[in-house]
């Protein structure tokens, strides 16, 4: 296959796939629902089954771990959180019983989980224990919870799972995605699914990203607006030529019959967002951690869940972060040859949101705080992802990942030699940042301070590299029309009723988004946002005709609709999700995001 054109903006096509490991060994990949298989280290191939059957999904993605570094990474995992617990009885004793309460409320909201009677029981037996128990019985209370928590979290690899899928879920995948057009899937078939490349296009710093690949352990963090997310960046790992990613994905996956038999088998480790016991996330985020150590590359979405309104994220969750930080110290204690992390900041954009609808509904609820986590949305109706899937080939719909510069563990920024250099462009030690007093030196409150300017890099990331679609500003122009006319009227009102008049005049949405396309190519000028071709191209009219394409066809209601030289706004819960992807930009037009 051919390399594509360098340089930050050049799309990337068909890459060279990242050679395999010196051991030829195999790793499985498990993407929320869709399979890839991947090279790691220490997994062996089934047997018969050889590097040539495996196909362009076979690459990369997310990686099972190895089962003798499974081994070590929780062993490592119960120590360190242990260790972090100190030996002071009355701290052990707290965290047996702040997780005891909150493991009782979560399983009184779940009284029909399947697993509930056996986990109450294990709590109760914990408690009984607990409260007669010296000081060194408590410390190994503590410890079991801590060991079963560590259990759930890890993955587990079976290479009969493994052998069957490398065979099946390509061509899968392929048929479904081609499915609309039986030309297309012929001149797939016949030219082994290159045409798959034309739903996505990948631009940004990739060649800078590969070349770091052989100088530390790469943290890819995305933004995070659809459970597709998952999906469309495995399939851009394997695009850009990665080795295989560590993925944690949310427990409600799991619980699907079909896809949590293979997330199970495939190494995808878990992520239950109902827990909130202190000991939980300590797990959790150690095990990433540790696992960065032993040099797995790591993906993960700091933003912690969907964006419910629509924005780009703007908080990020410090605890996951934080974690390449942690394994940079601990691999220069090491003394480690190549102790470094690099964080990749990524943006996906796309026209449509597979479970825009849901989002939006539970955003305007202020439910995602109670729920967190949703389980039955659009994602999980297969005829759902599958007409989505058919709406956006049809619309000739592309879906962009835009890859920011890689940055060090304290948010400097990184060149393809692996040098960190300031905002100036000033090479940057990274080591002196962890020194004190001529050694290498955890400190929890400085080490807080730079998560946080790291979390502040990966936001500004976010910013300059979102690529809005056309549905993004004609919903901006738009809302903020309504809002301009509802004057009096607060959001919910606005919402429910739209204002005064249903329609809006064609000619002068045409001259609001002339001016509002004219205030992005500006900013899109100065470096402050990405522009897709449709947007950076494109003439007024054909922008507005995209958009309205896209609001009136996969949604059960059109958010907006033409009708003569008027625009209807059916659903305006669904124009606000799309225009607050453009919050914070300056476009000549109010803020209206929610």
């Amino acid at each position: 296959m051919d390399r594509p054109p360098s340089g930050p903006d050049a799309p990337f096509g068909r890459v060279t796939p990242a050679p395999a490991r010196a051991d030829g060994s195999a790793a499985v990949v498990a993407v929320e629902g869709f399979l890839l298989n991947a090279h790691a280290p220490g997994s062996a191939f089934p047997a018969g089954l050889t590097p040539p059957l495996l196909t362009w999904f076979g690459r990369a993605g997310v990686a099972a771990v190895d089962a003798k570094d499974k081994e070590r990474v929780l062993v490592e995992v119960v120590q360190r959180v242990l260790a972090g617990t100190g030996s002071d009885p009355q701290r052990v004793e707290q965290a047996i019983f702040d997780t005891l309460y909150e493991e009782r409320r979560r399983l009184e909201t779940e009284p029909h989980d399947p697993l509930a009677r056996e986990q109450t029981a294990f709590y109760e037996h914990v408690h009984a224990q607990a409260l007669r128990a010296d000081p060194l019985g408590q410390r190994k209370l503590l410890a079991q919870m801590v060991q079963r928590f560590a259990d759930e979290v890890a993955g587990h690899f079976d290479p009969r799972v493994y052998a069957a899928v490398t065979r099946v879920v390509p061509t899968g995948l392929s048929l479904l995605l081609n499915a609309l057009s039986p030309l297309k899937l012929a001149r797939s078939l016949s030219h082994g699914f290159a045409d798959l490349d034309e739903q996505l296009e990948i631009v940004g710093e990739v060649p800078t990203l590969q070349r770091l690949v052989p100088l530390g352990t790469l943290v890819l963090v995305p933004t995070h607006s659809s459970n597709l997310d998952s999906i469309i960046m495995g399939y851009a790992i394997y695009r850009m030529g990665l080795p295989p990613h560590l993925y944690g994905a949310g427990l409600n996956l799991f619980r699907n019959e079909l896809v949590g038999f293979f997330m199970r088998h495939l190494g995808a480790y878990k992520v239950d967002r109902r827990k909130h016991a202190a000991a939980y996330k300590e797990v959790l985020k150690t095990y990433a951690g540790c696992t960065m150590e032993l040099g797995y590359h790591n993906l993960f979405f700091p933003g912690g869940t969907r964006s419910r309104s629509g924005a780009v994220e703007r908080r990020l969750k410090l605890g996951l972060l934080g974690m390449a930080l942690d394994a940079y110290l601990h691999n220069l204690l090491a003394h480690k040859p190549k102790p470094d992390v690099f964080v990749v900041p990524c943006t996906i954009n796309y026209e449509l949101v597979l479970e825009a609808e849901t989002l939006i509904c539970d955003h305007l609820k202020e439910a995602g705080k109670a729920r967190y986590i949703i389980e039955d949305d659009e994602f999980s109706k297969p005829r759902r992802i599958l007409d989505f899937v058919k709406k956006l080939l049809s619309l000739c719909s592309r879906i962009h990942v835009v890859v920011g510069a890689p940055l060090d563990v304290f948010g400097n920024r990184v060149l393809e030699d692996g040098t960190s250099v300031d905002a100036r462009g000033r090479s940057v030690d990274r080591t002196r940042y962890v020194v004190r007093h001529g050694s290498v030196r955890a400190d929890a409150q400085r080490d807080g301070e730079y998560t946080r300017e790291l979390a502040a890099a990966v936001v500004d990331s976010y910013r300059r590299n979102t690529m809005p679609k056309s549905t993004n500003l004609v919903a901006r122009v738009v809302f903020s029309w309504l809002r301009e006319r509802g004057r009096g009227l607060d959001l919910y009102r606005l919402l429910r009723t739209g204002g005064a008049e249903d329609s809006l005049p064609l000619v002068e949405a045409h001259e609001r988004v002339d001016r509002a396309l004219h205030a992005l190519r500006d900013r899109a000028s100065r470096g402050r946002v990405r522009l897709a071709p449709s947007l950076r191209d494109a003439d007024v009219p054909d922008v507005v005709s995209k958009a309205l394409a896209h609001l009136g066809s996969y949604h059960r209601r059109a958010a907006l609709e033409r009708r003569g030289d008027r625009l209807f706004h059916q659903d305006r819960n669904l124009l606000l999700f799309y225009q607050n992807r453009l919050d914070g930009y300056e476009l000549g037009v109010p803020g209206t995001a929610a």
